[in-house]
């Protein structure tokens, strides 16, 4: 287990938080006594819309989060006000289907993994100057088991899992946690053209983006790396790695009954 995190005064940013998971979790933070959640989105208006929503402690900023610039450039505003405690690095993107196009693997790539990167590079050593902080990463269920429909949103991941593991090894001393959020299926816009056959319904039934926040907040006060709102999934996840071959097996077969159902 890990630093227990408590909210009641802190700063924290939410990537992707102008709507889905984004959206709930600076809410959340908000009721749970933040003194300032800084929504940043590529989508300037929609994070605008929700910080005049969730009130006067919530600030919104446009945000690229593949741009380095642009991270750099954000951490130095908020951190003219007060140092950022929680970096909840929670922007994702959906691609094309199957193998995906050099696009896809490019912006999966530079979204799902380079932009913690971006993160761990600009904001970790500010942290560890002043003895401690937070960095929560987004990745996905599919980091820790699969997506058959998207090899480019699977790998990249499993690469974001990758690399919040590395963090938390590497910066623990320094007083640095981290955590890794890997929900299965969620009612978001993301998921909204999700038909009958999408591989994220293996998982079983999608929950809300609210449900996504509340298992934040409990694993965040409990001092967890891995956060799972579907516990399914660590048992899943348990069965990939006991016996690969067999688990492969039943994969197949659970995306043939899914497809023919279809």
């Amino acid at each position: 287990m890990g630093r227990p995190f408590t909210f009641p005064g802190r700063t924290i940013v939410v990537t992707g938080g102008a709507n889905g998971i984004g959206r709930a979790l600076a809410e959340r933070f908000l009721a749970e006594g933040a003194a300032r959640v800084v929504i940043a989105d590529l989508d300037g208006q929609g994070a605008a819309r929700t910080a005049a929503e969730l009130g006067e402690r919530a600030r919104a900023h446009t945000l690229d989060v593949t741009d380095a610039a642009a991270v750099a450039a954000l951490i130095e505003e908020v951190e003219r006000d007060a140092p950022i405690d929680l970096w909840c690095s929670n922007a994702g993107v959906a691609t094309g289907g199957g193998l995906g196009s050099d696009a896809d693997w490019d912006l999966t790539w530079r979204v799902h993994v380079q932009a913690h990167v971006h993160v761990a590079r600009l904001l970790l050593p500010r942290m560890i100057e002043r003895g401690g902080g937070h960095l929560l990463v987004t990745a996905s269920a599919a980091g820790l088991l699969t997506n058959v429909d998207s090899a480019p949103y699977s790998v990249t991941k499993h690469g974001a899992v990758a690399l919040a593991e590395w963090l938390a090894i590497r910066h623990w001393d320094e007083g640095i946690d981290v955590s890794c959020l890997c929900p299965l299926g969620v009612n978001t816009a993301m998921t909204a053209g999700d038909g009958p056959t999408a591989a994220t319904r293996l998982g079983g039934d999608y929950i809300e983006p609210a449900d996504v926040a509340r298992s934040v907040v409990e694993a965040l006060g409990e001092g967890r790396f891995l956060i799972l709102p579907h516990p399914q999934a660590a048992v899943m996840e348990q069965r990939r790695a006991s016996d690969r071959d067999r688990w492969l097996s039943g994969m197949r077969r659970a995306h043939k009954r899914l497809l023919d159902a279809g």
